[in-house]
């Protein structure tokens, strides 16, 4: 579990692409491979594309709001593509080149101990951003996962009713390699627990695949029964798509939450498939994390960015300077007033022609 001591500060860090472009810092301060080190370049790297958010939103406002507050600096972006081999090359390719800031968000986080300790004593400063890595890091962006996992749960309670103390639930929950999984596991574990009649079936899924959340989700059914249970959880979006199939499939009819906001979500939302999601704000996560990123860079302070401190999920590394911010339930009711008011998605993104009925009848123009 993250441990917290409030201290008075906001979290920042920064990203980018994986073409050598270079970061803020006094002009003529040219990157060398092995030299005196990149002054004008932050390394990005993300762990997966499976998931639209990080392509859709994460990578571009990171870049822009580098740009923004450091017109010279450049990014270096790589995917990883949930392998974390490959991110390990792609993470020491970085220090090799001599990049002194790198934000992370991690394939697997009990891998990157060795990483960044080893970057550490390059003198580079690592930047971990929506999961939590192991190893000496200089910051942490993301938002509070435990109290998130709550927000799911309640969520289903919600969904279930009056009839939610006599539920039997199946829980979808997200990769073991994500450090932030075990976190919503454990936060809607302590609303499911005293709050529906009991968790009936419940598998972790690597890799967040779709495909393997519809398989277990069909075999829940085949050992259940297709009346043993009356509310699914799943851990994000992209699982409760592959869920909501095997279910269709089945003919059974449930409440099924998720979390992330992707738009293929909000529609099954406001078709009636899905119960609800969480929408995390990316943009200021993102944000923060970009301009953490640019003031180590600049040698600057961020105390002001990372106002509360945490322990790695291992307990070996203590008082890390982070900023977690908050989440909310969506439902068909307030899609209008939180993802379109905030420009997530416009309107005519999510109502398309199929969608466009029950847009009109949740009064979304």
């Amino acid at each position: 579990m993250i441990a917290m001591t409030r201290r008075i500060v906001i979290g920042t860090a920064a990203i980018s692409m994986a073409v050598s472009l270079a970061a803020c810092g006094k002009a003529g301060d040219d990157a060398e491979s092995d030299g005196g080190g990149d002054s004008k370049t932050i390394g990005l790297l993300l762990p997966e594309n499976k998931t639209t958010r990080y392509e859709t939103f994460d990578r571009p406002i990171m870049e822009a709001k580098i740009k923004e507050l450091c017109d010279d600096c450049e990014v270096k972006y790589n995917n990883a593509a949930q392998d974390t081999e490959t991110q390990k090359k792609q993470f020491d390719a970085l220090v090799t080149q001599g990049v002194k800031v790198i934000i992370l968000d991690s394939v697997d986080y009990k891998a990157t101990k060795s990483w960044v300790q080893q970057a550490e004593k390059k003198g580079v400063k690592v930047v971990a951003y929506d999961r939590l890595a192991e190893g000496p890091i200089s910051a942490y962006v993301s938002y509070d996962n435990e109290k998130i996992g709550r927000l799911q749960g309640e969520g289903l309670v919600k969904a279930l009713g009056a009839k939610a103390k006599e539920s039997n639930v199946v829980m979808i929950n997200g990769s073991p390699t994500d450090p932030n999984a075990p976190l919503f596991k454990k936060g809607a574990h302590s609303v499911l627990d005293t709050q529906v009649k009991k968790v009936v079936y419940e598998q972790d899924i690597p890799d967040w695949s779709s495909d393997e959340a519809n398989k277990k989700m069909g075999a829940a059914i085949d050992s259940l029964g297709k009346s043993g249970f009356q509310g699914v959880y799943s851990a994000n979006d992209g699982m409760a798509g592959g869920i909501i199939t095997a279910l269709a499939k089945q003919g059974v009819k449930v409440p099924v939450g998720g979390q992330d906001a992707e738009l293929a979500g909000l529609q099954r939302i406001l078709k009636g498939d899905q119960s609800f999601t969480i929408y995390k704000q990316i943009k200021p996560e993102a944000e923060t994390t970009a301009e953490v990123a640019v003031r180590l860079l600049k040698g600057e302070k961020i105390d002001d960015l990372t106002p509360v401190k945490v322990d790695s999920l291992t307990g070996e590394f203590k008082g890390i300077p982070a900023k977690l911010y908050d989440a909310q339930v969506v439902t068909k009711e307030n899609i209008a007033s939180t993802i379109i008011a905030d420009e997530v998605y416009k309107s005519t993104d999510i109502c398309t022609a199929e969608y466009k009925a029950a847009c009109e009848a949740a009064g979304i123009k």
